[in-house]
């Protein structure tokens, strides 16, 4: 069973992606997937409008009523996930093309906001259950829920919140609590970096044996891989208006890890005259990282939601010869051509559990640029130019490099697209295989 918590999102997150690729890794390996959502709407007897309901996106917001209902029910008996009939009745192309391999989908109404609830109030882990459950549960984001019957293993991708305390949303307490319960309670936890397997280890007290770190895969779509680079390019200059290998490119989500604040600022001072695109949502109670292009703060008084996007999303000039070009979110197919056709992938984060974003450029065959912190330079290795982030001038000096040295693009793109083999689905099958034997 793998979790649907981050897989329901519209515009998906990083650990979505892990989830999706866990999914179809699995499913490959010749094992039954079920995925479980947890989705406003359950699964009632009318099977057709079950199907319905499971591929109409809209939302309301939670009652108390609902809550203290839930709560009432989950402290005496485990909250019961039923099956997904899809039939096929309703037209999902779209959505169903976003869903990783599965043999079953199950739901169970508002299950995780209910186990969040529940672990507030009750201290413990929410349990779920449903018929013929899977042998392992992998919960792929440290959630307060365990699935009855099962192994429960728990990916923790990063101890940001407690590392970078001042760069997160989380509720530190309550974030401190879930891993906690983790490390005692689960049957096993599973990270993907080495620097992060030394986190939870060091910060939590957890015995080596019982972390594993299988990394992840850099798998994209084959569709995306094979289209020519001509084709790309045309599409990229058609829609945006951006030359090839001509624009330097950060895509992420907008929050004070990922540093933009000090890309932009490093990109205004190296007077280069490339633009610099930025792809990406605005997930942080303000606009304070975009501060440099005009972008107005969160109004006084009032807190922005962690996922609303930013006032203007377009074209922003900074000068005649310098401009930034910001665009709020991209949808696969269209962010693949943007990375594949940038003079080089800006990514300086102050710190990452992975870095997935690193060798998506360089499965696409672009020259990256990141930071000396966290998993970036274990995930890199060699093959990308590694700078101080919180080094402005030395992010800087990067852009103008690489800028001016097409020989130098040319020998990060060669040793990157190399990198990225290390990380392929074939190393990941083999880690993760030997993870599950240990539990089963």
């Amino acid at each position: 069973m793998v979790d649907g918590y981050n897989l329901a999102l519209e515009k998906g997150t990083g650990i979505a992606t892990y989830a999706r690729n866990l999914s179809s890794q699995i499913s490959k390996m010749g094992h039954k997937v079920d995925l479980l959502y947890g989705l406003r709407r359950g699964v009632g007897k009318d099977k057709l409008l079950a199907e319905v309901n499971f591929f109409d996106p809209s939302t309301k917001p939670l009652k108390v009523g609902e809550v203290v209902s839930a709560l009432s029910t989950s402290w005496a008996m485990p909250v019961t996930a039923r099956t997904v009939p899809i039939t096929g009745k309703v037209i999902a192309r779209t959505a169903q093309g976003s869903l990783p391999s599965h043999d079953r989908i199950l739901n169970a109404r508002n299950l995780y906001r209910y186990s969040q609830w529940h672990f507030r109030v009750f201290g413990h882990f929410m349990t779920t259950q449903y018929e013929q459950p899977a042998a392992i549960a992998h919960w792929t984001y440290p959630l307060p829920i365990k699935l009855k019957g099962a192994a429960n293993i728990y990916t923790i991708h990063d101890l940001v919140p407690l590392r970078l305390p001042y760069a997160t949303l989380d509720d530190k307490k309550e974030f401190l609590k879930t891993v906690q319960t983790i490390a005692s309670k689960a049957d096993h936890i599973v990270t993907v970096s080495e620097v992060s397997k030394r986190d939870i280890v060091d910060l939590l007290g957890v015995d080596e044996s019982r972390v594993t770190n299988t990394y992840q895969a850099v798998s994209l779509p084959p569709a995306i891989l094979q289209r020519s680079h001509d084709d790309v390019a045309t599409e990229v200059s058609s829609i945006f208006g951006l030359e090839n290998k001509k624009y330097f490119l950060f895509f992420g989500a907008i929050e004070p890890k990922k540093n933009v604040g000090r890309i932009i600022e490093a990109f205004l001072a190296s007077q280069v005259h490339y633009p610099l695109v930025i792809v990406g949502q605005l997930v942080w109670k303000d606009a304070k990282e975009l501060r440099l292009l005009g972008v107005p703060s969160t109004p006084a008084g009032r807190k922005a939601a962690r996922d609303e996007p930013p006032p203007d999303p377009t074209l922003t000039h900074i000068s005649r010869s310098t401009q930034v070009v910001r665009l709020d979110y991209l949808p696969l197919s269209l962010l693949t051509s943007v990375i594949r056709c940038a003079r080089a992938v800006v990514f300086p984060s102050l710190y990452e559990g992975f870095g997935l974003p690193i060798l998506e450029a360089m499965q696409l065959g672009t020259a990256v640029i990141t930071g000396k912190e966290g998993a970036n330079p274990e995930v890199a290795g060699d093959s990308a130019y590694l700078v101080d982030p919180y080094n402005v001038g030395a992010i800087a000096q990067s852009l103008r490099d690489m800028q001016n040295d097409d020989a130098m693009v040319a020998h990060y793109e060669a040793l990157g697209y190399r990198q990225a083999e290390l990380f392929s689905p074939e190393r990941y099958e083999k880690r993760l295989e030997e993870l599950y034997a240990k539990l089963v």
